[in-house]
């Protein structure tokens, strides 16, 4: 193993436990999000969305909305002729070299819906209560058609079409691998081993619902909005092409953010109607989304029918994978919903030396919510897949679980690796995470845990997942650090927190090279007119891309300092050292606070810092999970008796903060093993549309969670980070499944059940198990 000591010895440097900057303001109420801003003359906007998920529709007399009391203005499709489509990003190549088209967002649905939720009108009034009330007198006919709403059946003949001018619903045709390649390895294998699964929709459920308030500001020209997000240039750029206006014309502000976990990355359709609004009525507008819009109207997450078999000798390597999987696109296609299957499956033989893939996606088009990008975006589908998949070929050749893995790993020597993918992995040492997780875990004590859970009419289980995932993929995220004047330090950087603890981890870099104190060093991010660029959050791309460009500026900044200092002092800058806002000569008490440096430059440039990290690959956090379960058999209930995890995210930026990542992913991760499944009537109707049918995780859920790392520095990242955001719910999932399935197997056989493992699908699974 090897271990990274961090290259900083200060205190609030890479590696401290620092406690979070940002916490004060958030527990005693003075967080800001969007919805508390409501400047003078603020006009309140209401969606009218369809009650059907697919129809056609006419719109009838507007003049009784619009006499409502208190409604300023009503809007349709008709209306919004020179408003673009949200266009998603582009399709990957087809088998055949072409690329599908992309079915795009309306920002009004012009004479047709295709899911309940979709948007038909919308009233601007004094009030939110105003606007809605007026919304109910709008008279729309719909004539009704058939949905389809199951992703399984979306490519049978005899399924309405969402599309009817396509023709078919499918969305795309992607292929990776060799065919001719793994059929021969198929053809020679000594086993094959075959799973079908259903990786359940999720609703992502962020704290803070969307909201957005825009205004006109006539004696500029131009937009301002103001809206959580994960990243204010993308917005930007999408709504200026939405517009069809320069993106100078458009200020986007991103206050606090109440959670994002990637559905916050998108455009969607309230922003252009509170911008046109505004323009239109002058006064400010905005539109604030209630729990049920969001379980309408959000993007969703994950929604994959899969078909997945190994080929295997007969000492239990893997030969060859081959996977057949759909993937549920929604009645339209999100800004990156297209792309989010196809990079999962470039993580498809995850940690295992596999030489022959063989990976069919079909993208399908439902009359349903569009899915799009939700914590991972296909790496956790990927990683459930494979893991799943392994344990099943364990349970055929009757191998430790363990063992199987053990004999599949990539070896050290064997890196750099590229996989049969294109993924180029730099660094790995997944036996060693692996072993020492088993040992936290006690892994070989679990049989006297099974057996005594046996005397008391319980079934226990235990399972593991191996997981690795891409993120921080190439790219860049610069970062400027600017000294005022009364020394204190600013950040600016395009990434945007979303409780992740930016205004902290950053800090740290930056108050490391200055050797300041982190208290003095604000965080910035989030405005448009601040900064000219910047590549958003999403990825776990923040820490490992930003991190070091802020150390590098941070660097930049205090050179600079240094010369300035110098100058002052009249000595050379190499014996010029910094230390609590002061700049001295080496071995004396000759010194100049920061603000008097600031003072003395003599251009801004002087007091500002710059520094851009370009990574060329993307970085490979991977780890292990193990999760141990007890299973009530007469009633099905789970209880999660224990987790560890073991993970090598090449290096620690912050204990406290990297803890806190992981315990979130995990709970994510357990929801949709246990609890969350998005469900729609076959109707299209969704019946999970609310907390009182949808199950999220419950304190009472979550266990204690052991976690530690076991780091392996990255040779393509600057600093050796590999990025955290994400993988605990990578590798949660199939843990929890993977012991769940244990305990029913060890018991009765069972070798599957689809998730979420719920008490009355567990009580079923048990009773047919039975007979």
């Amino acid at each position: 193993m090897t271990v990274m000591t961090p290259k900083f010895g200060q205190k609030f440097g890479m590696g401290a436990s620092v406690r979070r900057k940002e916490d004060a303001a958030f527990i005693t109420g003075k967080g800001r999000y969007t919805d508390d801003f409501s400047p003078e003359g603020t006009l309140h906007l209401y969606v009218l969305r369809s009650p059907v998920a697919n129809a056609r529709f006419t719109v009838g007399s507007l003049d009784e909305a619009r006499a409502a009391p208190g409604v300023h203005l009503v809007l349709t499709g008709a209306d919004l002729a020179h408003l673009a489509d949200l266009k998603s990003g582009s399709m990957q190549k087809q088998p055949d070299g072409t690329r599908a088209t992309t079915r795009d967002i309306p920002i009004l649905c012009r004479d047709r819906v295709l899911y309940v939720g979709d948007a038909v009108a919308c009233v601007v009034a004094d009030s939110r209560a105003h606007a809605q009330d007026a919304a109910e007198l709008i008279d729309i006919d719909y004539e009704d058609e058939e949905a389809v709403v199951a992703t399984a059946s979306a490519l049978d003949e005899d399924a309405p079409l969402v599309w009817p001018d396509a023709g078919t619903n499918r969305a795309f045709l992607y292929h990776v691998g060799d065919k001719e390649k793994s059929e021969a390895a198929f053809a020679k294998a000594d086993r094959v081993t075959r799973i079908s699964f259903i990786n359940n929709r999720l609703v992502c459920n962020y704290m803070e619902p969307r909201a957005a308030l825009a205004e006109w500001r006539g004696d500029e020209d131009r937009f301002v909005l103001t809206t959580g997000s994960q990243g204010v240039h993308s917005m930007q750029s999408i709504l200026s092409r939405t517009f069809g206006i320069g993106p100078e014309k458009i200020r986007v502000i991103t206050p606090d953010v109440g959670g994002g976990f990637g559905p916050k990355s998108f455009v969607y359709r309230e922003y252009a109607l509170v911008m046109e609004a505004a323009r239109r009525l002058g006064r400010p507008v905005k539109w604030t989304g209630d729990r049920s819009e969001h379980f309408l109207t959000d993007a969703q997450g994950r929604d994959n029918v899969v078909e997945a078999e190994m080929a295997l000798s007969k000492e239990g390597r893997f030969l060859a994978l081959r996977v057949r999987l759909i993937a549920n696109m929604g009645a339209y296609i999100s800004q990156y919903a297209a792309f989010i299957p196809y990079v999962g499956v470039s993580m498809s033989t995850g940690v295992y030396d596999i030489q022959a893939i063989d990976v069919t996606i079909d993208g399908v088009y439902t009359n349903t919510c569009p899915v799009d990008a939700y914590r991972g975006a296909g790496r956790p589908e990927a990683a459930f897949l494979l893991e799943k998949l392994v344990d099943a070929c364990a349970r055929d050749l009757g191998m430790g679980r363990e063992e199987i893995r053990r004999r599949n790993f990539i070896r050290p020597e064997q890196f750099p690796y590229r996989t049969q993918t294109g993924r180029l992995y730099d660094v790995g040492e997944f036996e060693g995470h692996m072993d020492l997780a088993m040992d936290r875990a006690d892994w070989q004590g679990f049989e006297a845990r099974a057996g005594e859970a046996k005397k008391r009419g319980r079934l226990r289980g235990i399972g593991m997942a191996t997981y690795i995932e891409a993120c921080a993929f190439a790219g860049s995220e610069p970062a400027h650090a600017r000294l005022n004047g009364d020394g204190t330090v600013t950040l600016l950087i395009g990434t945007q927190s979303n409780g992740q603890g930016h205004a902290t981890a950053y800090a740290q870099f930056v108050a490391d090279k200055l050797n300041i104190d982190i208290d003095k060093v604000t965080v910035r991010q989030g405005d448009t007119d601040e900064l000219a660029s910047g590549g958003g959050t999403g990825g776990s791309r923040s820490i490992p891309l930003g991190g070091v460009s802020a150390a590098w500026a941070g660097e930049d900044l205090a050179q600079k300092i240094r010369r300035i200092a110098a100058d002052e002092l009249e000595a050379s800058v190499e014996d010029i050292e910094l230390s609590g806002g002061t700049a001295r000569i080496v071995g004396t008490d000759r010194s100049v606070e920061f603000s008097a440096i600031a003072r003395a430059a003599a251009k801004p440039e002087d007091l500002h810092g710059f520094g851009e990290f370009v990574q060329e690959e993307a970085t490979y956090p991977n780890g292990t999970h193990i999760c141990e379960v007890e299973i009530e058999p007469e009633t099905g209930k789970v209880d999660v008796i224990g987790y560890w995890i073991v993970d090598d995210f090449g290096a620690t930026v912050n204990p406290i903060l990297l803890a806190g990542q992981v315990h979130g992913g995990v709970v994510q991760g357990l929801g949709q093993a246990l609890t969350e499944e998005t469900v729609y009537s076959e109707d299209g109707q969704l019946v999970t549309a609310s907390f009182m049918d949808y199950a999220m995780p419950r304190a009472d859920d979550v266990p204690f969670i052991h976690f530690e790392t076991r780091n392996v520095p990255s040779t393509t990242n600057a600093l050796g980070i590999k990025g955290a955001g994400e993988a605990g719910t990578i590798g949660a999932t199939p843990a929890v499944l993977n012991a769940v399935t244990d305990a029913l197997y060890r018991a009765h056989g069972i070798g599957h059940i689809e998730m979420p493992t719920t008490p009355s699908r567990i009580w079923q699974a048990i009773r047919e198990a039975r007979g």
